[in-house]
């Protein structure tokens, strides 16, 4: 149920975004959809705003 309903999902943004793939294309392609969803996933549960970014880069004016 879970497989079908990912397929039916994939087969929709496919005709959105004007793709005409076969049942086989969108089966074969679903792995690797899923992995890289997944994978955004877990790197957003890495990401948090209270980490401040390990360097900065300040542009400083200086004459000429």
């Amino acid at each position: 149920m879970v497989e079908e309903t990912a397929l039916t999902k994939l087969r929709t943004m496919a005709e959105q975004s004007g793709l005409s793939l076969s049942e086989e294309e969108l089966a074969t392609l679903l792995p690797g959809i899923n992995r890289s969803h997944n994978q955004i996933l877990e790197l957003r549960k890495l990401m948090t705003d209270r980490l401040e970014p390990a360097a900065t880069f300040v542009v400083s004016k200086t004459k000429s």
